[in-house]
């Protein structure tokens, strides 16, 4: 039986690697004969000369009419020896974040350069993440010699070049070869025009090289899908062993309970087992079922190295979504403990991190996870961190090991960057937390950083949003007086319903009018009111939206603050002064305020 090697591309832009993937298909006949043809009618509405190759996996039309790579494309091909999976990855700085996806599950990588340019920064990245993402086998096909008429001394400058990179990496010794991925030099057949080198192809590399080897040859890990009890008679848990494997009668540790049991069935797929136990132990999704003999770490701080992959900067001891195997959980990145320079491969200090930094951290989650190190199991040692508010993916991480906490502690206290621990439990009560204020008063910003604290308690929380609101329930009103009370008890409406079942429900508005404010007080009951103070003269010069220009041009009319009036609240729970108060400051003084109503 053939195995399989997942392997990935990488490189900088317009290094040629589609080009490459599409010769390496097009000589192993992996392409259908009507891809070929649209591939032929695309190269000749596009006047390339000849074979477009590139366009065999540049599938998004606009890859096509950039001529670059945007999405991860996965192909698949065989040969006489070895079966396939490719994963054409992004060259382009901004769309890094694909390329750390595609090579998160290959076992070698596929490092392109171009022989005129050399060694780029983003090689530099490409490698270096590649490294951290565990994998060990690096070919770097030194690509376009025909451009440098196949040069020698330009393909030993750059071998030498990057060979000292990658020594840097902690990776086997990686394999150089001189290629023209446009007209197949070394590809999938030695060239003519390289008498000079006497290495094999490129191909014949991929299919002798060894595989790194199969999930099942470490301990026990199986995360806890979903827990299945369709009638009194059974208890089933779905999910698959991420490394491992799973026999009747084996003893398993579930965690984080820490109960041990052994396996009495298995049923379904072997890929996806549906596993029933001996005794009955409260497990469920986010559980996982171990080697009791080499159980995976059991904590709530570790340290990692984090792939910032967002535009807006990391935030310090802001609450984000960790996903983990099955298991989501509430964390911050509580210390940047250094980031990395591309240029040198070095530690540096860091203030924050941005878009394309990889640096290593110290995260604390909400509740325990069960890890290993990434480079002993990449399914339990990597997590994604998810920004609450927009749902994006922000950063991939890789954990490195479990924090030694009084250490960490006392690191951040002499830092001053602990944050007060939480202080609420679950389950608690419904409650509706309501800041007003100006437009640019910064109402929006503390909801949504108070928002964040309150996740990272565990709390049941809704965010309801005045401009988001405007834009789908109050969909069909206007701005007179009347339209905008309506709009208010709209959404005080929703913030009710929320606030009855539990939920804390968190609006940010300018409701400029008292009265209307009052009616929604006096009909949920349960509220906190935060006035978000800022001067007009203040809201005016951060106009972050231009509306204070445009109302001042005449050409927003009733505009709050202008040409109508903002009633301020005479006894809010909480006022903000934003203008003289800290984000930090502000934040303290809802959550105290949160506190001592749900105590009430």
């Amino acid at each position: 039986m053939k195995d399989l090697l997942r392997f990935t591309t990488a490189g900088s832009v317009d290094d040629g690697k589609s080009t490459l993937i599409g010769r390496l298909l097009h000589d192993t006949r992996g392409v259908y004969e009507d891809q070929l043809e649209s591939v032929r009618k695309a190269s000749r509405d596009g006047n390339a000369e000849g074979l477009d190759l590139a366009l065999i996996t540049d599938g998004l039309r606009a890859e096509r009419e950039q001529a670059i790579t945007i999405d991860v494309a996965y192909r698949y091909f065989q040969t006489p020896r070895r079966k396939f999976i490719i994963a054409d990855t992004p060259g382009h700085e901004q769309y890094t974040r694909n390329m750390a996806t595609g090579a998160s599950t290959a076992s070698l990588a596929v490092i392109l350069l171009d022989a005129r340019h050399g060694v780029l920064p983003q090689s530099r990245r490409h490698a270096y993440i590649a490294a951290l993402l565990g994998i060990r086998k690096l070919a770097v096909a030194v690509n376009k010699m025909d451009l440098v008429d196949f040069r020698r001394e330009v393909f030993e400058s750059i071998r030498k070049e990057f060979g000292a990179v990658l020594a840097k990496l902690d990776v086997e010794e990686p394999f150089f070869v001189p290629v023209s991925a446009r007209d197949g030099d070394n590809v999938a057949t030695r060239g003519a025009r390289t008498p000079w080198y006497d290495g094999p192809s490129l191909l014949e590399y991929l299919e002798t090289v060894d595989v790194a080897p199969a999930a099942d040859a470490g301990p026990l890990r199986f995360p806890v899908q979903l827990a299945i009890r369709p009638n009194q008679d059974f208890r089933g848990y779905a999910g698959q062993a991420v490394s491992g494997r799973l026999r009747v009668g084996d003893r398993v540790l579930a965690l984080p309970s820490g109960l041990e049991t052994r396996v009495a069935s298995l049923t379904g797929q072997e890929a996806c087992p549906t596993v029933c136990l001996a005794e009955q132990i409260d497990i469920g999704r986010g559980d996982m079922l171990a080697d009791p003999a080499a159980p995976p770490a059991v904590a709530r701080e570790f340290a990692a190295t984090l792939i910032w992959m967002a535009a807006e900067p990391l935030r310090p001891d802001t609450a984000y979504l960790l996903k983990h195997t099955t298991r989501q959980v509430c964390a911050y990145v509580r210390s940047v403990r250094h980031v990395v320079d591309i240029g040198t491969l070095e530690p540096g200090p860091a203030a924050e991190l941005r878009l394309n930094d990889i640096a290593e951290v110290e995260i604390e989650t909400h509740q325990p996870i069960c890890f290993d190190p990434y480079r002993r199991n990449r399914a339990t040692g990597s997590f994604i961190l998810i920004d609450m508010i927009s749902n994006r993916t922000v950063a991939a991480g890789m954990i490195l090991d479990q924090v030694n906490t009084h250490r960490s502690r006392e690191r951040q206290r002499a830092a001053g960057a602990v944050a007060s621990e939480p202080t609420l439990s679950q389950p608690h009560r419904g409650l509706t937390v309501w800041f007003t204020g100006l437009s640019a008063s910064g109402k929006t910003t503390l909801c949504r950083a108070v928002y964040e604290r309150l996740a990272a308690r565990g709390c049941r929380l809704e965010l309801l949003d005045g401009d988001t609101v405007r834009k789908h329930l109050s969909k069909g009103l206007g701005f007179s007086r009347e339209d905008r009370d309506e709009n208010i008890r709209r959404i005080g409406f929703v913030a009710g319903l929320l606030t009855r079942n539990g939920v804390i429900a968190l609006a940010a508005a300018i409701s400029p009018y008292r009265a209307a404010r009052d009616e929604v007080r006096a009909s949920i009951g349960d509220f906190v009111e935060v006035y978000v103070n800022a001067p007009l003269e203040v809201c005016e010069a951060r106009d972050p939206k231009g509306l204070y220009r445009k109302a001042r041009a005449g050409q927003l009319p009733a505009f709050t603050g202008i040409d109508d009036p903002y009633e301020p609240p005479p006894r809010p729970e909480v006022e903000c002064r934003t203008d003289k108060e800290s984000l930090e400051e502000c934040i303290a003084k809802v959550l105290a305020a949160i506190d001592r109503a749900l105590e009430r």
